[in-house]
């Protein structure tokens, strides 16, 4: 038995426009083709299943994050990834990352410090490894680790120049239900960061208090705890239709713990025989910070001129669409 994962993703949020944008996706895809092995069933959540020996993939994830609730916020994600099968139960990855954001009319000290717009650039890269201890399709459940280091220089809130390192760990968890119709999976991750700002001439004067905006250039450090879940339900060949949950939380050096958000929505995914695409529409549905420092923007709570005060919106966007897709060789 097979089943796959992957993502990508276009276009500012709209209800007419995601509409628009599943109809068209369907469309293009309404061609029953047999499932591919290994495929990404969900945009967030990452399965237990390795590529094989001797097997590779490509994948692209294309994210967009919209809205901050003042001014303008559009910000695209790209990853292009190639993965490789060492051995039946051992996989290894390489990225390569891109950006493009364009913002305006939002000043945050620490993170949102001016105006900001291009086109998709270079921003980082990465490696992984993923290691099954048991494999969903041939054990009662799937079972895996999962590592990965990455270099980012721009910073993904802003756009403006950060060298960023990341360490992560991962759990992941994978059932197979009623021979495939049904999947379940869970991940439980650790992510470690060491970031330095680079200096910024000339900042925009913060209303509120009439001094430049606050960029602080000192090195900091950073953990975080990432918990996600997903279920899909094949209710085609071929076609599988799922929901995602996402909790996100921070903590930081100088703030301890420092915001914290839930992220809740649909995914849609269509498996060929050599090639497969997910999307996935996730929205934040509750967040916020800890605690009660100054500046507010420290430590997560709701940034002057928030229109939502339920939710984390300075290091979060209200919507995320990310749109996979893969092909395996």
């Amino acid at each position: 038995m097979a089943i796959r994962t992957g993502c990508l993703c276009l276009q500012r949020y709209s209800p007419t426009r995601a509409a628009c944008f599943f109809s068209a996706l369907i469309s293009g895809l309404l061609v029953a083709l047999p499932a591919a092995a290994d495929e990404n069933l969900f945009g967030y959540v990452l399965g237990a299943e390795p590529t094989p020996k001797g097997h590779n993939e490509v994948y692209f994830w294309l994210t967009q994050r919209a809205d901050k609730g003042t001014g303008n916020y559009t910000a695209y994600d790209l990853k292009a990834e190639y993965e490789h099968g060492l051995t039946d139960n051992l996989a290894t990855a390489f990225y390569l990352k891109g950006q493009s954001i364009n913002t305006s009319g939002i000043r945050i000290d620490g993170y949102m410090p001016a105006d900001n717009k291009y086109g998709m650039r270079p921003s980082g890269v990465e490696a992984s490894l993923k290691y099954a201890f048991l494999r969903p399709a041939l054990d009662d459940i799937g079972l895996a680790a999962y590592f990965s280091a990455s270099y980012d220089w721009r910073d993904a809130h802003s756009g403006q120049d950060k060298d960023k390192f990341t360490f992560e760990s991962k759990l992941l968890l994978q059932k197979y239900l009623l021979d495939g119709e049904v999947v379940l999976a869970g991940n439980l991750g650790l992510e470690t960061t060491y970031a330095k700002r680079a200096p910024i001439a000339n900042l925009p004067i913060n209303d509120a208090t009439g001094d430049p905006l606050d960029w602080p250039t000192t090195p900091e450090m950073e953990i975080g705890v990432i918990a996600a879940f997903g279920a899909a339900y094949r209710f085609a060949p071929n076609w599988y239709v799922g929901v995602e949950a996402l909790y996100d939380t921070e903590f930081e050096t100088e703030v301890g713990t420092e915001r914290w958000s839930w992220q809740l929505g649909p995914t849609l995914h269509y498996g060929a025989k050599s090639w497969w695409a997910t999307l996935t529409w996730m929205p934040q549905v509750r967040g916020g910070g800890f605690e009660n420092i100054e500046p507010s923007s420290y430590n997560g709570v709701p940034y002057a001129g928030q229109d939502d005060l339920s939710l984390h919106l300075i290091e979060k966007t209200k919507n995320e669409v990310r749109l996979k897709v893969g092909f395996n060789f």
